[in-house]
Order: C-alpha cells, then sequence, then structure tokens
C-alpha cells in the first residue's frame, strides 16, 4: 500500500517581492525586496543579519562585478532603508541578475532563487579556504514557511535547502554543489502560545518535503540554461 501523504495546506502567498531598480557603478541593478514585517524569524547565512533572529525584511541586491566594496552589511542597509524598509533584516548579495529570478510553491512552503554559476565547484576541494570577506553571493535562496520551527529545525531547514539545491543543480547539468558564495535565508513563522512549534525539518519531515521540493523546483527556474 503507498504512503499516505498530509494533506497539502495552502493560503495565500507569502513571500512576494518587491522589484527594485537603482543604477550604482556605471550599470542598472536590480534588488528583489520582501517585507512580510514583524512575527518573523529567519536563519540564515547572509552577510546582513545572519544567524538566527526576529526579521523584518529580506533583501536580495545585485550588485556590479567586480565589487569592491569592503562595507557590504552597511551597503545592504542603506539600499534597504532607501527602499523603505523598517527594522532588522537579512540582506544577501550576488552579481547575477535577479531579475531573472525563480520562484515555487508546494503546499504552502515557497521559494524564490537567483542563480549564476560562471564560478562554480565542488564543496570538497583540494584548496585552501580565503579568509576575509568573501564576495558576493551567486546562488541565493530565499524560503518561508507558514508555521513555526524550532531553533534546531531552522537549521534542518538550511540543510534541507541546500541538499534541494545541489539535487537541481545535478538534475540541470551542471557539474557542481553550488558556487563558493551561495546564500540561503529561511524564514518561518515566530512562535505563538497557540501555536505548534515544529521541531523537524528533515527532507521527510512535513514541511522539510514541501521547502525541498519548492527549493528545487525554485533553482531549476533560475538556472541559466548555458553550460
Amino acid at each position: 500500500m503507498p504512503a499516505l501523504l498530509p494533506p497539502p495546506r495552502t493560503g495565500p502567498p507569502l513571500l512576494t517581492p518587491r522589484r527594485l531598480t537603482r543604477q550604482e557603478d556605471g550599470e542598472r541593478l536590480h534588488a528583489l525586496l520582501w517585507c512580510p514585517g514583524p512575527g518573523w524569524r529567519t536563519a540564515s547565512s547572509a552577510v546582513l543579519g545572519g544567524g538566527i533572529g526576529e526579521r523584518a525584511w529580506v533583501l536580495n541586491a545585485q550588485v556590479a562585478h567586480g565589487y569592491r566594496r569592503t562595507d557590504p552589511a552597511r551597503h545592504l542597509a542603506a539600499l534597504a532603508r532607501a527602499a523603505g524598509a523598517r527594522g532588522p533584516g537579512v540582506g544577501l548579495m550576488t552579481a547575477a541578475d535577479v531579475s531573472a529570478s525563480g520562484s515555487a510553491r508546494d503546499g504552502g512552503a515557497e521559494a524564490v532563487v537567483t542563480a549564476g554559476v560562471t564560478v562554480r565547484g565542488w564543496a570538497a576541494s583540494p584548496a585552501e579556504g580565503a579568509a576575509g570577506t568573501a564576495a558576493p553571493g551567486t546562488i541565493n535562496i530565499v524560503t518561508a514557511l507558514p508555521v513555526a520551527l524550532s531553533d534546531a529545525a531552522l537549521v534542518n531547514a538550511v540543510m534541507t535547502a541546500t541538499e534541494a539545491k545541489v539535487q537541481a543543480l545535478l538534475e540541470a547539468g551542471f557539474d557542481c554543489s553550488g558556487t563558493p558564495t551561495d546564500a540561503v535565508c529561511v524564514a518561518a513563522r515566530a512562535p505563538r502560545a497557540d501555536a505548534e512549534v515544529h521541531a523537524f525539518a528533515g527532507p521527510r519531515s512535513e514541511w522539510g518535503a514541501r521547502l525541498a521540493r519548492a527549493v528545487h523546483r525554485a533553482v531549476l527556474a533560475a538556472l541559466p540554461t548555458a553550460r
């Protein structure tokens, strides 16, 4: 007998970023700004607002190729303020064109991905790692779940999103696990006294499975066709 899956939970879209455009460094650059407001927690590897905490907005900003600023967190915060974002937030950077994002939704889990894979490779490499500030991220994953997650489940969700990214890359014909500067941001509802806090977000858990499928499809949609 086939396994019975839990019925999908659906509702209005959560992850609806606003598209922004600016002139900077002699280029026309784009950004995606999602402002869900209070009541959200994120786990992120982002240069601004990384770690685990309550966040009110997420900005994924395109920067010029050859980005040389040494204050990326300050730069992202200024861009967010200029766009009207208030309170603590998450800021990601990429040299890829974020207007060519991919998005997907699965049973209430949502993902928006921007992807450039010009510089890519395998995570386990014999090359030594570099110290100092990393270059702008290239595959940026932003996800949202309409439920509350424990701290451990938030970390688990970051792992699940990363595994789904690698699966999509391999299926798309890219011989790599990602780029050296990929970034992830998982957003989930802040815990409330009257709501369940989910303890797991691995790929076989209820919400982890939905997250994985959404990220997988969004990465495939965002990847360039050229190898």
